[in-house]
């Protein structure tokens, strides 16, 4: 990003260990969202602000995020007691308890030198405790990325795990008839916003993937006609090729610490695995089979690599040393299993299943026991992580009659517990999502 963000912390009230403070646990999923209060910030009327409505944006941004999550529900403003500018400094508790609200978030804003200042608090409002506070500073044009920041602190203090609202969405922006799709490279706010297109449809484009460590993607682009792996700046918008690749069946993916890409390529007529050193352009072979060895991901410290393979007569699932060593089979259910995608947080394998004609997108342990299947349509594929990895991202194809005739294609969310399935807003058609870390 352009801009840099300056956090400046004041000081909290953390009383975990001498009240029952308000906290989600969200394992299990949660079919009841706990009731947040999340107020309009309060601005010195006297300082004029280039936008207005900042203000109520920030509420809205911060809602809606949460909300999305399925984990909160926001209380409706118009049952609000208490809206005086005093509630940030002492709420009257019992006034929000009195609308259900367990938690409330206060917060005002200030023009410093230029600079937007964010100040804001979270109340758990049984406790009557102030259990989060933050302030940020930064130019006034970044207030979107500031509702994103407060929203994940929300989350964090109150699920315990890192929020994923200040993050972006990279996918394949697809128009035209079925047999002559236009296809881009297309990024967006995970909530949607910001959107725009990163190259102009001339090149069919394919399967953009972040780079774990810095503002890049690597995707697949066909020049002249044969597979060429580009890497894009996202900040500067300076491409680089990496290589062509004439044999390529598969996207390339990063190394968790960016240094390497890993991909599948067909060479004399056998599908493997190989890794390329983005330093070097080193070349290395991991796998060496006579059958389709595919989809490689690798797991977040780099330790080990799941991939799809056919060897055993159908497509499976598995896993090996980063050094293409101890390669296991790790599916055990009917069905061909495809793009396996190792979470972030190192515990889980997301896949997509084709099994009795439908397909399914899952999620197994790294031994592959604890298979889950999280949702089902008669087609959908290419699972990517949260920040967090508690939620999903994936492509569907929509029949567009009875018949069947025609399709259009969306990407849709999930938590891990199967609920909270979405539909995002795109301009166009959208498949081969990928979903960044948290923006440094």
């Amino acid at each position: 990003m352009k801009k840099i963000i300056i956090y400046v912390f004041f000081a909290l009230n953390f009383m975990t260990s001498l009240y029952a403070m308000v906290e989600i646990d969200i394992t299990e999923g949660n079919r009841e969202p706990l009731p947040i209060a999340i107020t309009e910030f309060f601005n010195d009327e006297s300082q004029i602000l280039k936008d207005q409505k900042i203000p109520t944006k920030l509420q809205k941004v911060i809602t809606d995020d949460l909300e999305r999550s399925g984990l909160f529900s926001s209380v409706k403003k118009d049952a609000f007691i208490q809206k005086n500018r005093a509630m940030h400094i002492k709420p009257r508790f019992a006034d929000w308890r009195l609308i259900q609200a367990q938690v409330l978030l206060t917060g005002e804003l200030s023009i410093e030198s230029d600079r937007l200042r964010v100040e804001f608090r979270l109340w758990d409002t049984f406790a009557e405790k102030e259990i989060e506070g933050l302030v940020l500073i930064t130019t006034v044009e970044n207030w979107r990325r500031i509702s994103h920041m407060i929203a994940d602190r929300i989350y964090q203090r109150l699920t315990g795990e890192e929020g994923y609202f200040d993050t972006r969405i990279a996918y394949v922006a697809e128009e035209g008839p079925k047999n002559k799709r236009v296809k881009k490279l297309a990024i967006m706010d995970q909530d949607g916003a910001n959107h725009k297109f990163l190259t102009s449809g001339r090149e069919l484009v394919l399967t953009p993937r972040f780079n774990p460590v810095r503002q890049e993607i690597a995707y697949l682009s066909y020049f002249k006609n044969l597979p060429r792996v580009y890497l894009l700046n996202i900040q500067t918008g300076i491409q680089e090729v990496v290589g062509d690749f004439p044999g390529m069946t598969f996207a390339p993916r990063f190394s968790p610490d960016g240094n390497k890409i890993i991909m599948s390529l067909a060479r004399d007529g056998n599908s493997d695995i190989y890794v390329m050193d983005l330093v070097s352009r080193v070349v290395e072979r991991l796998t060496d089979s006579p059958a389709i060895d595919t989809s490689p991901s690798y797991s977040p410290d780099g330790k080990k690599i799941t991939f799809n393979s056919d060897r055993g007569g159908s497509q499976q699932i598995y896993v090996m040393d980063s050094n293409g060593r101890n390669q296991k089979r790790i599916s055990k259910d009917s069905g061909n299993y495809a793009t396996p995608v190792w979470s972030p947080r190192g515990d889980l394998i997301a896949f997509t299943k084709n099994y009795q004609g439908q397909y399914f997108i899952g999620v197994m342990r790294t031994d592959g026991s604890g298979e889950r299947l999280l949702t089902e349509n008669w087609y959908q594929e290419a699972p990517a992580w949260s920040s967090n990895g508690r939620v999903l991202v994936f492509y569907r194809e929509t029949k567009s009659d009875a018949e069947g005739i025609g399709h259009s294609s969306s990407i849709w969310s999930i938590d891990l517990t199967g609920f909270n399935e979405r539909k995002l807003t795109t301009p166009l058609d959208a498949s081969d999502p990928s979903w960044s870390k948290l923006i440094q």
